[in-house]
């Protein structure tokens, strides 16, 4: 059986436009995201790696049904949708699968985008200029093209 990782990759959209960064292990376009840590939920790990990447703080756009606030139990923001994405060999890394949990945030203003992977605001025209599987993921192409249209 494949080896299955939790993920979490999060849409952030402020304006009319999205937020990527410039992946060098995959030379993509793409959202900020990554691996849960230990004893992180996926909130969490969502506002972590937004942060990581890009040097902004976000707040994750409520998907909620409902809400529940009890003693013995609470809520948490849920994803926005769901994928299981094959993930080829890398290096000493076998094939495996991510079961990425896909977040939509906006910025809180807190922050500054730095450029550790070259993060870069897109407008919806600027999606349509970029090279589907060659400079962004056609997934990745599609999720902004239905958040931004």
């Amino acid at each position: 059986m494949i080896e299955k990782h939790f993920t979490v990759t999060t849409y952030v959209i402020d304006e009319k436009k999205a937020l990527l960064i410039f992946h060098p292990k995959h030379n993509r376009w793409l959202p900020p995201g990554g691996h849960l840590e230990p004893n992180e939920t996926p909130p969490e790990c969502a506002k972590r790696e937004v942060l990581e990447e890009t040097g902004l703080e976000v707040e994750l756009i409520p998907q909620e049904n409902l809400w529940i606030a009890e003693g013995n139990a609470t809520s948490f923001e849920r994803p926005y949708f769901c994928l299981l994405c094959n993930v080829p060999p890398h290096n000493a890394n076998p094939a495996h699968q991510h079961i990425d949990l896909i977040y939509l945030a906006r910025p809180t203003g807190k922050g500054a985008l730095h450029n550790t992977y070259s993060a870069r605001w897109f407008t919806f025209d600027d999606l349509l200029r970029l090279k589907i599987d060659i400079e962004i993921f056609s997934d990745t192409h599609q999720m902004i093209q239905h958040l931004l249209s």
